[in-house]
Parts: structure tokens; C-alpha cells; sequence
């Protein structure tokens, strides 16, 4: 005896197989996505820093006269 074509849609519509693949395939892209936001705003800090770091290095190895003399 075959199952009724009702009863074969039900069984069908309720299938789960692939659920957690997809389901896992979306937390990776999510994560993916996090991860390049977060290089991407790194990178932009880092460069900030390094150029603010470099102006200070400039501005105290080219400013004499505010630095105390030597002889006293």
C-alpha cells in the first residue's frame, strides 16, 4: 500500500535534512563578514596611530628650544 499523496507532501515539508548545513553556512558568512569589519576598521585605527605617532616624533626631534640647554 502507498502512502497518500497528503501524507507524502507532509512528510516531505517537514524534512530537516540540510538544516544544519545551511544554518552553518550563514554563521560563516556572518562571521566572515564581521571579521573583514573589524580588519577594515583595525587597518584605519593603525594607520591613524601610526601618523599621529610619527608627527610626535617629528615635532620633539626638531623643537630645540623648548628643551632645557646642557651647559646649565
Amino acid at each position: 500500500m502507498h502512502p497518500s499523496p497528503t501524507r507524502r507532501s507532509r512528510r516531505i515539508i517537514r524534512s530537516d535534512r540540510g538544516e544544519g548545513v545551511i544554518s552553518t553556512a550563514i554563521a560563516v558568512l556572518v562571521m566572515a563578514f564581521i571579521g573583514a569589519a573589524m580588519w577594515v576598521t583595525f587597518n584605519a585605527v593603525w594607520k591613524d596611530t601610526a601618523e599621529n605617532t610619527e608627527d610626535q616624533v617629528e615635532i620633539i626631534g626638531t623643537d630645540t628650544e623648548s628643551q632645557p640647554s646642557e651647559g646649565g
